[in-house]
């Protein structure tokens, strides 16, 4: 890892949660939708993340440490690990996909409403406010952790270019 590493690192991490941060406050705004372009109600986004493990890799690292006879074997016997599109890139995490959640939406009896079946029930998202802000809450920790990370990077840098200069 270069002197920059940690930096890079953390700036994925805080993509990837600034992501997060966007999908839950989608998931926030279309609470009550009922109707979208695809027909239905809105359904729960979720963000899955995925390690980017570096030009060994954690695998890697684990097969080494094992010795010759592993009980890993190689990173390629774990290609689950190993992020997409090959080449090298810094030990930390991306983005893997946005799914969307599969259970079923809520059922609610509102006779009046436009989007109401013949029974009278009118399918909702099932998003519950309280996991969402727990998840908000959780993206954004994560993100001040890694802007402070950065933070500190940023200050022994400057501390070493001091030490040099004297």
């Amino acid at each position: 890892m270069n002197l920059f590493g940690l930096m890079e690192t953390s700036g994925e991490a805080m993509q990837a949660e600034r992501m997060r941060a966007e999908v839950v406050a989608a998931n926030m705004a279309n609470a009550e939708t009922t109707r979208t372009a695809s027909g239905g109600p809105y359904r729960r986004q979720h963000v899955v993340f995925a390690a980017n493990l570096g030009e060994q890799g954690f695998a890697g690292s684990l097969a080494t440490a094992a010795g010759p006879a592993g009980w890993l074997g190689t990173a390629a016997a774990l290609p689950a690990l190993n992020p997409p599109g090959g080449g090298p890139v810094a030990p930390g995490v991306h983005i893997a996909a946005v799914v969307e959640d599969p259970g079923p939406p809520l059922k609610r009896y509102d006779p009046g409403h436009p989007d109401a079946g013949q029974d009278g029930y009118v399918a909702y998202p099932d998003i519950n406010p309280l996991t969402e802000m727990v998840d908000l809450m959780g993206a954004t920790r994560a993100y001040g952790l890694n802007s402070s990370a950065v933070q500190a990077e940023k200050s022994m840098i400057a501390s070493a270019l001091e030490i040099a200069k004297s």
